[in-house]
């Protein structure tokens, strides 16, 4: 159930890309963070209303442990995609796919620390090796020390995906039902980037356009559909099942169909949007740092860290 999130979240990559640049020619008035933001305001909030329509009568009987950790769960997944769909106006949906999954490293060191346990051995080459898969797919400039705008953004992005990953595996959470998690988490989210699309848009024509726009109408349905509602209740019906460092493991599968999908799907959506948007192609940075980054996590995932 978790490759099939995975498989969703691979098709968002391109898909959130095509309509950023779909973005730039609905209202090219609008800024770079109003973009990212109308890429994922309205997907929660007609997910919201999909899980509301679903269930009319059972809207209100969550529990208060399924509203905090619905809260919580929102706001990083707020921060993270925030960042991440920013990100990629700067940088390609491969290497975004990739480097959103430094967490898969971060969360078994940050579970040692937290059993005041060493990793071992392992844990720490695949440190390394990720360390080095990023700085390969980011291009990093040793003279200068520094990433671009969009490897930085999403480096920082994956910090959030990491608190969400921990926060939905929480054992005081366990009785949750994940239906009504899913919907406190949407409706967080939706209440979040509302509010950050009325503030961040230069006039109300950049908030209704988009929406007379057949090709930004079935990409908005795709990422609802599939990415969002699929994906995350998915996700949080699953993922309490294993630990963490598991979890973040197969997480690891995501920029695998990022990248692939990648590789084919923006030619056939820039004929149907009307848009530039080249396929990419597998570049030798992005299989060297791919390829770093994912035996890092193969080798994790053959002898992963001892269950806390």
């Amino acid at each position: 159930m978790l490759l099939l999130a995975n498989f969703f979240w691979g098709l968002s990559f391109p898909v959130v890309k095509t309509i950023v640049l779909l973005h730039g020619v609905l209202v090219p008035q609008a800024g770079s963070w109003f973009s990212a933001i109308y890429t994922v305001a309205p997907r929660f909030l007609l997910a919201t209303a999909v899980l509301v329509a679903l269930k009319p009568f059972d809207f209100w009987r969550v529990t208060r442990g399924e509203v905090k950790q619905g809260v919580i769960i929102g706001l990083f997944s707020s921060a993270g995609m925030l960042l991440q769909n920013d990100a990629l106006q700067f940088t390609s949906a491969s290497t975004s796919a990739f480097l959103t999954q430094f967490y898969a490293i971060l969360i078994p060191v940050y579970v040692a620390i937290r059993a005041r346990r060493n990793p071992g051995w392992v844990v720490w080459t695949c440190c390394v090796l990720v360390l080095a898969g990023v700085a390969v797919l980011g291009r990093f400039d040793w003279r200068e020390l520094k990433l671009g705008r969009g490897e930085w953004e999403t480096l920082v992005a994956s910090l959030f995906f990491m608190g969400q990953i921990l926060w939905l595996g929480k054992k005081e959470f366990s009785a949750n039902r994940a239906e009504r998690l899913t919907l406190v988490m949407f409706a967080t989210e939706a209440l979040v980037f509302a509010g950050l699309a009325g503030a961040t848009a230069p006039d109300v024509a950049s908030l209704v356009t988009p929406w007379t726009s057949p090709a930004w109408l079935a990409l908005t349905g795709t990422l609802t559909v599939f990415c969002t509602l699929g994906s995350f209740s998915l996700m949080n019906a699953w993922q309490p099942k294993i630990t963490e460092t598991e979890a973040g493991l197969i997480y690891c599968v995501e920029p695998i169909f990022g990248s692939v999908m990648a590789l084919f799907l923006p030619a056939l959506f820039s004929v149907w949007a009307g848009i530039n948007y080249a396929n990419e192609q597998a570049t030798m940075h992005l299989l060297m740092g791919g390829g770093l980054i994912t035996a890092a996590n193969v080798l994790l995932q053959l002898k992963p860290p001892a269950k806390g």
